[in-house]
């Protein structure tokens, strides 16, 4: 039999083995949207939101929508940063990173930013296992290498016409695009 260590620490891993991660960016103000977002996406155990919330009752939405942690990243449409940083403080599981981070999630290392261009110019360094990003609001999972590069498009939907989140499943080191339909 296995000592409670033993157990408990199997049980951490198994959980971590199976960490499901929301990716949205863009969301323009639009809360129908993301509501819907975040009701699809309820299971997963982080969210990743790649900036443009644009005002700042947008993060107060997704700190009361969302559970788990919450990795916010500013875009060139934040022009409000004080208080959409001072929203987010309302909520512990809710941290805004600035601009950019690396952050390790269940062993996978993400580089995360706003910006396409930057984005694609850090996957192909091929040091990252996920490199995510927004502003062209164009949905896109592709790899480079051994990175997989994740545009989850725009939640808005006003620009391509179509409104997308992904999810990003670590154990199969792939996302899938979840559309939204619009309200």
């Amino acid at each position: 039999m296995n000592s409670p260590v033993e157990a408990a620490a199997r049980s951490r891993k198994h959980v971590l083995e199976n960490m499901k991660i929301a990716i949205l960016s863009d969301i323009h103000d639009n809360l129908p949207l993301l509501r819907k977002a975040l009701d699809r996406c309820r299971s997963c155990d982080a969210l990743i939101c790649c900036g443009d919330f644009c005002s700042p009752f947008v993060a107060a939405d997704l700190g009361k929508g969302f559970p788990n942690p919450i990795h916010g990243f500013f875009g060139n449409n934040d022009g409000d940063r004080f208080r959409l940083a001072a929203a987010a403080s309302k909520f512990p599981q809710m941290q805004l990173h600035g601009e950019y981070v690396e952050l390790e999630l269940d062993g996978k290392i993400f580089s995360v930013n706003h910006f396409d261009n930057i984005g694609r110019a850090i996957a192909k360094g091929g040091k990252y296992d996920v490199v995510c990003f927004g502003h062209n609001h164009k949905a896109e999972i592709t790899p480079s290498g051994r990175t997989l590069v994740i545009n989850p498009g725009e939640i808005y939907g006003g620009l391509t016409g179509r409104s997308t989140c992904a999810v990003y499943d670590t154990a199969k080191h792939a996302a899938e695009l979840v559309e939204l339909t619009f309200p």
